[in-house]
């Protein structure tokens, strides 16, 4: 530590050590600022091609600007050292936050994943998988500013085939299925990741663990991800749709997940959270000291609450403290005087009774009868020791399960831990056990168990619930989807419906709409693209009732709308008049398809007397009435009105042209 690479970045104090790399506090001497240096392993750099290939990331990665990811400053090679130079992000990663804290609060928790899934999306935007999502590489700075690391060197380092063991346990624990069966990596492996750090926040533990890689990944394979107690059902969703074994099935990238976490924290009323520093002490955590209490040796051990009571300072044996030998009296030598210290003065010695006589068939009679008391002792304790020990072999490692049917998931799960034994909740659907409650147990009620072995608690999450599928989604997600939630996916053609961007046969509804309680087994329909609607010329309607030009409007495709005030029918033998737009006009594109329809009401009314009124005057009334006005000799607004035809009085249909004539 202390040297520089390449003449430019100086190596300080380690922030960080793994299998592959170690990270440094540095400086960029050049442009005098602090930096992060991370330095592969020696072996890995032996390699030309892997050098190439975390030359190639490096570059790629370092085209990614985003405020949530890590910036990339620069690359090289110095000698035999490979070396990325990053940001410095001062305050530590979000697994120290976990080790620290466990399990967070859901809003803390979507705080935390919300900018995660903000730099995957711009990565998955460019064409980038960052592949290694785990709470190592999510980075929390001062003022909880949170940050993604190492884009790009997940694939390096894989492909060159080289990992240590605590790698892989550190890094398996968040592989997609995909991941472990075939090595492909998508933006929807990068979903699958963040699904198990959203999973490990909220739950505090992640989903998969064991002793070996293989076993971990197996689960992954083979399992899906369990429900998460004493969460929001809307919450618990979402976790298992992001990681679901099937890819299809998850978000279609980061930013799709992101917009459904959005969606669901808006729905539980998540407002974002200030996201706590590592390191930083939880507001009124206390914390108990456990002070050490001497134990003599062979003594019993002291208990909890005794641990934790403060400890009385031993007092010294004597109180005078000696800094050298004593001076001894005259006529005795010092070295006498410190091999026989000072002994208490003696009583004057008794005159010795006389020992009396023992008969030697008594005092072997008393010998053997001691004997037996001892070995009799033994052997008692050896039958005791069998016994418990028989115990613990029998019933002191089985017990029973318990019997939680209709009890809550909290108290299921309480019970469970008191019978030392493990609970496994799988929330399922039900139409008649409310949300949150216990159907059944596997194994049963009863069922003599070792303590420790694991039971599925099978709880009912309510009906099933229609669920949100993206637009545009392939019919066989979608079906997986709605048979996932209890339900059954349908199609009926007569409700397919044009649309502008969606391929033809791809999902652009659900009916009933998601969000919708039903019974299981109930029938949703895929709503499937036509593609875009056809083009369509308006027809000539003129002339027509309105039930006779709306039916053929409907026909047609089109939305008709009828006319309000006096263009609106008023009565059976309105005709319709004109269309907006026009009869002929071609519409394109399924938003613009509505047309009004504009009537005339052929029924007769009786025409006024506007004479001796100002033409305006006269013109507007008439108008009102349904009327075309045409105005004769003097034509000016303000001139009286002398003469009308027809005559006031007479019967007249409405748009019938009246004349006056103005003087």
């Amino acid at each position: 530590m202390g040297g520089l690479l390449e003449q430019r970045y100086r190596v300080d104090s380690v922030l960080a050590r793994g299998g592959m790399s170690t990270v440094y506090r540095g400086r960029d001497t050049r442009l005098d600022r602090d930096v992060a240096v991370k330095v592969m392993d020696p072996h890995l750099t032996a390699d030309p091609a892997f050098v190439a290939r975390f030359e190639r990331e490096a570059r790629a990665a370092a085209q990614l600007h985003h405020p949530a990811v890590v910036s990339v400053h620069d690359q090289g090679v110095d000698g035999d050292q490979v070396y990325l130079v990053m940001e410095l992000i001062d305050g530590g990663n979000l697994r120290d936050l976990l080790n620290q804290r466990g399990k967070l609060p859901p809003a803390v928790a979507l705080s935390v994943l919300g900018p995660v899934l903000s730099a995957l999306g711009a990565a998955h935007r460019a064409g980038l998988v960052h592949r290694d999502v785990k709470p190592e590489n999510v980075l929390i700075g001062p003022g909880g500013q949170v940050k993604v690391a190492d884009f790009g060197l997940a694939r390096a380092i894989a492909e060159n085939g080289v990992t240590s063991d605590s790698e892989i346990l550190g890094t398996v624990a968040y592989l997609s299925p995909e991941q472990v069966e075939t090595g492909a990596a998508d933006a929807r492996s990068d979903v699958y990741a963040a699904g198990i750090v959203l999973y490990e926040m909220l739950a505090g533990q992640a989903p998969y663990r064991g002793d070996t890689a293989i076993s971990v990944a197996y689960q992954h394979v083979n399992s899906d991800v369990p429900s998460i107690p004493e969460i929001p059902l809307a919450l618990d969703t979402l976790v298992r749709k992001a990681t679901r074994r099937d890819p299809s099935l998850r978000p279609i990238n980061a930013d799709a997940f992101l917009a459904e976490l959005e969606r669901v924290g808006s729905e539980l009323g998540l407002t974002p959270q200030p996201v706590p520093v590592p390191g930083s002490a939880p507001e009124n955590d206390k914390t108990m000291v456990m002070r050490p209490v001497p134990v003599a040796v062979g003594a019993t051990p002291p208990s909890v609450a005794e641990a934790t009571r403060p400890v009385q300072p031993l007092q010294p044996a004597m109180t005078t403290v000696h800094t050298g030998p004593p001076t001894p009296p005259p006529g005795i030598s010092a070295t006498r005087t410190m091999q026989r210290p000072e002994q208490p003065r003696r009583r004057p010695p008794q005159a010795r009774a006389k020992k009396p006589k023992v008969d030697p068939v008594e005092e072997e009679r008393k010998r053997r009868k001691k004997l037996f008391i001892i070995w009799g002792s033994v052997v008692g304790v050896l039958v005791l020791i069998v016994g418990l020990f028989s115990w613990y072999l029998g019933a002191g490692r089985w017990t029973a399960v318990p019997a939680v049917v209709g009890q809550s998931e909290a108290n299921a799960s309480q019970l469970m831990r008191a019978a030392d034994l493990t609970a496994l909740v799988d929330k399922v659907p039900s139409d008649d056990v409310p949300n949150g409650q216990v159907i059944s147990t596997d194994p049963a009620a009863d069922t003599e168990l070792r303590k420790g072995q694991p039971v599925k608690l099978i709880v009912s999450r309510g009906k099933p619930v229609v669920p949100f599928i993206n637009v545009g989604a392939e019919v066989e997600t979608a079906t997986k989807e709605i048979q996932t939630a209890g339900l059954k996916a349908v199609k009926d053609a007569t409700k397919d419906a044009f649309h502008d961007t969606v391929p033809v046969g791809k999902v652009v509804a659900l009916d009933p709409r998601p969000g919708t309680a039903l019974k299981i087994d109930s029938p949703v329909t895929l709503v499937l693209s036509k593609g875009p609607a056809p083009r369509r010329p308006v027809p000539n309607v003129q002339g027509k009732t309105k039930d006779e030009a709306f039916a053929e409007l409907q026909r047609a495709g089109l939305e008709p709308v009828e006319a309000t005030g006096r263009d609106a029918a008023n009565g059976d033998d309105a005709r319709v008049v004109r269309t907006d737009p026009a009869a002929g006009t071609v519409l394109e594109g399924t938003a613009n398809k509505r047309v009004t329809v504009f009537f005339q009401d052929n029924s007769e009314i009786e025409v006024p007397d506007v004479t001796r009124k100002r033409v305006r005057d006269a013109r507007e009334e008439l108008e009102d009435l349904g009327f075309r006005v045409k105005v004769e000799f003097n034509k000016n607004d303000r001139a009286t009105v002398v003469n009308q035809n027809p005559q006031p009085g007479t019967k007249a249909r409405r748009g019938t042209e009246i004349t006056i004539i103005g003087l």
